[in-house]
């Protein structure tokens, strides 16, 4: 990228760092811990087991057996990361092991302690999140082989097998064809500063066809994930205790407060990626969608919040497009706002299959001997607490919205 004449302006791989962003993984943390140090066996025991416990029914034991560990033996990031992977998988799996009609109301003193201290020490809440499932979920089988599905596991499963195993690497694949979007945002960001056309007009490019590998990426999800066993057996364990009639008083976090709190489940909306892209170009949803949106913000490592922010901050892309008169620069960002569309619209083609579809032919579905019923309480809903096709039909409508009329 040729910087131009501003040789004050911050280096693109410090400009991302800035934000925990890295240049080859954008939002995935990259190379993961896949191990805690020692005094952490217990957990890494429970959690390396948790198919295998939630299966047998013995998962509560094992967590009311649990030793009480203080976190403060946890030193950097990578610790805390793996630390909150573990307790939010396991913690799902306590509330989830028995389904809908056999939720807990309180989560025990030497799980929700630890829980809630890494949560506090990340800025994030205590439960499974995106930031959880997917961008600290990932180890190379072979460590100098290729990023892809067969050279990929996850560090940390649910019941669900290879379908899970699809699920999260599937969108693994996707926030990683992300990752030259992200950086065509900071180098527009700095040419529409510089006034430099050309390099702007690459960087839109480069955002359009990041937008496109998103979209062939999120279309393996055919390939790894059967809907019978992602309706029925994974969708439960991603769910929340906010909005959820199954829970519908939360949850107290025993030891740390009285009072029981609530939160939204895992959901594709806590991804940053999006997020960025919409306030790059510019894209304004319908209140409601809005409202949903940012509070899934509060979900996301406070770097990447903080990344939005920024975008933010900055001059507006919209603006400056449509003041410069160049047909050639509004066509390229035209280009960028119907990559997202389609994007959003293919997303709608994958819920439906995976939700709707699956719906209809529901019945019970059996992975690894845990048998799944599909959740009642989330049949019109995502597992993030969304009303789902109203919302992502909204959000991809006024995608649309945002083109530049000739």
């Amino acid at each position: 990228m040729e910087a131009g004449d501003g040789k004050e302006e911050t280096p693109l791989p410090s400009a991302l760092s800035r934000f925990q962003l890295s240049e080859d993984y954008g939002f995935l943390l990259p190379s993961p811990l896949t191990e805690l140090p020692a005094p952490y066996g217990p957990w890494m025991e429970i959690a390396r087991e948790l198919p295998q416990l939630i299966a047998s029914h013995r998962l509560r034991s094992r967590v009311h057996q649990m030793p009480q560990l203080s976190t403060r033996h946890l030193r950097g990031r990578e610790e805390l990361y793996l630390a909150h992977l573990v307790l939010s998988f396991i913690t799902m799996g306590y509330l989830w092991q028995e389904g809908e009609e056999g939720t807990v109301k309180v989560l025990p003193r030497h799980l929700a302690v630890p829980f809630w201290e890494v949560s506090q020490a990340l800025g994030l809440p205590p439960i499974l999140s995106h930031a959880d499932f997917v961008l600290a979920n990932w180890r190379r089988k072979d460590p100098s082989g290729p990023l892809e599905i067969e050279n990929l596991d996850p560090i940390i499963s649910l019941p669900g097998g290879e379908s899970l195993r699809g699920f999260i690497l599937v969108t693994f694949l996707v926030e990683k064809a992300a990752v030259p979007g992200i950086k065509a945002i900071l180098q527009a960001i700095r040419a529409v500063r510089q006034l430099d056309e050309e390099t702007l007009h690459q960087a839109l490019q480069g955002l359009a066809t990041a937008i496109g590998a998103m979209g062939k990426a999120l279309q393996r999800m055919h390939d790894y994930v059967d809907p019978a066993v992602f309706y029925a057996v994974i969708r439960i364990f991603l769910s929340g205790w906010k909005d959820n009639p199954a829970m519908p008083d939360g949850l107290v976090f025993e030891g740390v407060s009285e009072e029981p709190m609530a939160y939204s489940g895992g959901s594709a909306a806590q991804s940053t990626v999006l997020h960025a892209f919409d306030e790059f170009l510019g894209i304004h949803h319908s209140q409601e969608s809005t409202a949903f949106l940012h509070r899934m913000r509060d979900y996301m490592p406070p770097p990447h919040r903080a990344f939005i922010e920024e975008i933010c901050r900055a001059p507006s892309l919209k603006q400056h497009v449509l003041c410069s008169g160049d047909t050639r620069l509004r066509a390229a960002f035209n280009r960028c706002v119907a990559a997202l569309a389609d994007f959003r619209s293919y997303h709608i083609t994958i819920v439906t299959k995976y939700i709707a579809v699956a719906k209809a032919k529901a019945g019970r579905a059996e992975v690894g001997g845990w048998a799944g019923r599909p959740p009642a309480a989330l049949e019109a809903k995502g597992t993030g607490g969304s009303h789902i096709f109203s919302f992502l039909k909204s959000v991809r409508d006024t995608t649309r919205d945002g083109l530049i009329s000739a």
